[in-house]
């Protein structure tokens, strides 16, 4: 164990984990600002209401009105934006640190956008229910990972080529929906072209309550993979001498990726760049050398929410898809990262 690690134990020393200072103080601090952009997007709106009144309501007390502002037309929202953002803050740490690359994320490998295939085939053709809309996301996102998966392997599956191809895959995949909503009638399409822009607007429990259990599901079983992570990221041949079943371990984390990104896909539509820019600015603030996924996914959720917060004020009384305000941000980042790797390449260091 390094000097900068804390050993976690339980009672018994049954179970211990090693956890990085740095991660652990920057998670502590990512955490306490969710919790202020929390009570300021709860109680920020048309009406609006006090922090110290959106702590009562928060609390089981508080005025009956400010409970039904709160917990009937606000909280579910915001609950939705801090797990989708959690789920694809994930999914993006575990994609960078599948592929070693910084753009190695459901958006540019093109799971997010299997993931609206499935769902717009859903919305527009079958006509199917919220439970059906998520099915379908799941299915078309597994099965765009899979034909990339395949499609990439070349005596194992480097990082890339899974990239070039993921990027090739979701150029026909965007047209394939172009058509789509093309040939849908005005209702479908409308809904269509709504939910493709990415949008929190009119979120309930229903979107709270599917995050909740698919992420009780998927973390775990994610986090548990997280020593053979560690260890894949060193090459595939050193994990192979250390005992990981590298291409198994590799489609297992896939899989699980796509998962976070449908499940986040159907709650939200497809949220561009935060899968993208969430691990990079969690790695850059703990100094780790590769994504860290529990603060990666504190750094998406806290990204969500501040951009849905945005999009909600600052052109009010208008407000925008947040999927349209982290669009412009990522993109903004992306020039950013583009640059420093350039510099990096300049002196002579490793870039993209």
């Amino acid at each position: 164990m390094s000097p900068g690690d804390l050993l976690i134990r339980t009672p018994g020393q049954r179970v211990s984990a090693r956890v990085h200072r740095g991660a652990a103080l920057v998670g502590t601090l990512l955490v306490a600002a969710l919790a202020v952009v929390t009570v300021l997007a709860v109680g920020t709106g048309d009406y609006d209401i006090a922090p110290a009144d959106v702590i009562r309501v928060l609390t089981g007390e508080g005025k009956r009105a400010h409970v039904f502002v709160v917990e009937t037309l606000r909280l579910p929202r915001v609950l939705t934006a801090i797990l989708v953002g959690a789920a694809l803050g994930l999914a993006g740490a575990l994609f960078q640190s599948l592929t070693r690359n910084p753009l190695g994320s459901p958006d540019v490998l093109g799971f997010g956008t299997g993931a609206a295939t499935g769902a717009l085939l859903q919305i527009i053709v079958l006509g199917g229910g919220m439970t059906a809309v998520a099915g379908s996301a799941l299915a078309g996102g597994l099965a765009t990972a899979l034909v990339i998966y395949g499609l990439a392997f070349r005596r194992g599956v480097h990082g890339d080529r899974l990239i070039l191809v993921g990027l090739a895959v979701s150029c026909g995949l965007v047209a394939v929906n172009t058509y789509l909503i093309a040939r849908a009638d005005f209702a479908d399409a409308h809904v269509a072209v709504t939910w493709l822009t990415g949008n929190l607007n009119g979120r309930t429990w229903d979107q709270v309550h599917l995050l909740t259990v698919a992420l009780a599901v998927l973390l775990p079983l994610t986090l548990g993979f997280g020593r053979r992570l560690r260890l894949m990221e060193l090459g595939d041949e050193l994990a192979t001498a250390l005992g990981i079943a590298v291409e198994r371990s590799r489609l297992t984390l896939l899989l699980l990726g796509v998962g976070l990104t449908a499940v986040a896909t159907v709650a939200a539509g497809p949220i561009p760049f935060v899968a993208l820019a969430a691990p990079q600015l969690a790695r850059r603030l703990t100094g780790a050398t590769c994504p860290v996924p529990v603060v990666s996914a504190l750094m998406g959720a806290l990204l969500l929410l501040a951009a849905d917060l945005a999009a909600q004020r600052v052109f009010a009384p208008a407000q925008l898809p947040v999927g349209v305000m982290t669009g412009s941000l990522g993109g903004v980042y992306l020039v950013w990262l583009l640059l420093t790797d350039r510099r990096r390449a300049r002196s002579g260091r490793i870039g993209l």
